[in-house]
């Protein structure tokens, strides 16, 4: 779905996305403000973004922006949370998305009858309005939330607007590569990095799998990307520009005949969250250049 589309949404397909009735949707109300724990970087952004700051007592290790998001109290990775840990700090929800777990886990904070929200990851722009729904709800500020969907859906259909005018001729082949790790991966379909390609304007190289495969000469040679995206923390771990260029994979593509590489810090490229607009317009600006 390009930026474009997203005005056809309806939020009532958000809302059954949550598990919840749009009747949750109320006016902001009084009295004491829940406490939130967030599992997810972008989650806790839109914390932020709609001034709910106060009422968040923990976060994940995802969590790494704003910079205060630093300094709240960390309950672990969100593949690999605790019960304990959680409920040491006694929320009255959690808000996560579908990628948080284990699942036993989620289970024991609802049934310590903690509110579990979680936003299914799908990378669409409904990826984004479904975050900011929960948040507003858990938090009790639906009014906020409805104002900064607004904005949001507003400058994301402007710049849809503005890259479908920008990209009439071929569009350029792109391929991400994954490489936190000792074994560097490349991003096929039902992927953030996918999505976040097309959103730009552009093409996944690799196609005909789903999730992350290791980076091979074969596969690199066969997809010819014009451009490499990365994430800032990837080059990194390899030892910086220079190092991540010398992988000998990377020398039977196009890409490394102009040492055209794109990269963005981790959360901002492939979180999904408030500043995916963001994201996507450096990504189209750099691969257009």
């Amino acid at each position: 779905m390009s930026p474009a589309d997203t005005h056809t949404t309806r939020r009532a397909l958000l809302a059954a996305a949550l598990g919840a009735p749009l009747a949750g949707w109320a006016q902001d109300g009084g009295g004491k403000l829940p406490r939130l724990v967030t599992i997810s970087g972008a989650i806790t952004e839109v914390v932020y973004a709609l001034g709910a700051q106060a009422q968040l007592v923990g976060t994940d290790t995802t969590s790494l922006y704003p910079a205060a998001a630093l300094k709240t109290p960390k309950v672990g990775y969100m593949r690999q949370l605790s019960a304990e840990g959680v409920l040491s700090l006694k929320p009255d929800a959690v808000i996560a998305t579908t990628e948080a777990g284990p699942p036993v886990v989620l289970d024991q904070l609802r049934g310590a009858g903690i509110r579990v929200d979680l936003v299914k990851s799908e990378y669409t722009w409904d990826d984004v309005r479904a975050k900011v729904l929960a948040v507003g709800r858990a938090a009790r500020k639906e009014a906020a939330a409805r104002e900064l969907q607004a904005r949001l859906d507003a400058e994301w259909a402007q710049l849809g607007q503005q890259i479908a005018g920008a990209t009439q001729g071929p569009k350029k082949r792109m391929l991400f590569i994954l490489s936190h790790g000792p074994s560097p991966q490349v991003a096929g379909q039902g992927t953030a990095a996918d999505a976040l390609i097309r959103f730009a304007g552009g093409v996944n190289a690799l196609t005909g799998f789903t999730g992350y495969r290791p980076m091979t000469a074969e596969a690199m040679a066969s997809a010819a990307p014009d451009a490499i995206l990365t994430t800032d923390e990837g080059i990194a771990a390899l030892g910086g520009p220079d190092k991540f260029w010398q992988r000998p994979e990377l020398a039977l593509t196009p890409a490394f005949q102009r040492r055209a590489v794109v990269s963005l810090d981790a959360l901002l490229l492939l979180g999904f969250g408030p500043r995916l607009p963001q994201a996507v317009r450096a990504v189209h600006q750099r691969l257009y250049a």
